[in-house]
């Protein structure tokens, strides 16, 4: 299942998703918010987040005006390896060798066309493990402060 939130500058982009992920007949969760109403962006980075964390989604996509406020709210939350992207070979390459697990983008600075684009990279990439693991292993440690540089 798929985890999708944003705030109101990232709305239209989550709608463009929506109607990408019904049409592709993927599951999906909504975490809000549902309308162009100001809103704050943590709340829906920790929704989405913790939607993950818990093991209700396995993946998601957050939006906000440029995806940089929402991701770090996101990335806060322990297990969590939210990555802004802004062309397609970044969504293949935070998800090939990062292993990221939530998407980042912004509605004010991506296209509808670019978002859905990219979201479908992200969904149907792969992480390689193999030479990355031992990188996404060490931002593992930074997180649980076991890190030894």
């Amino acid at each position: 299942m798929i985890a999708l939130g944003c705030d109101h500058g990232g709305y239209n982009l989550i709608c463009a998703i929506k109607k990408y992920l019904d049409e592709k007949g993927l599951e999906y969760k909504e975490y809000g918010t549902f309308s162009e109403e100001s809103v704050d962006y943590p709340v829906y980075a920790y929704k989405v987040a913790t939607a993950i964390t818990s093991g209700e989604c396995s993946i998601g996509i957050l939006c906000c005006g440029t995806g940089i406020g929402i991701s770090i709210a996101a990335n806060k939350v322990k297990g969590i390896r939210a990555a802004v992207v802004s062309n397609e070979f970044c969504a293949e390459m935070t998800r090939r060798h990062n292993n990221a697990n939530i998407l980042c983008m912004g509605g004010r600075v991506t296209s509808e066309e670019d978002a859905v684009k990219f979201a479908d990279i992200f969904l149907n990439t792969p992480y390689e493990g193999g030479r990355h693991e031992n990188r996404v292993s060490m931002i593992t440690d930074i997180e649980n402060g076991n890190f030894k540089a």
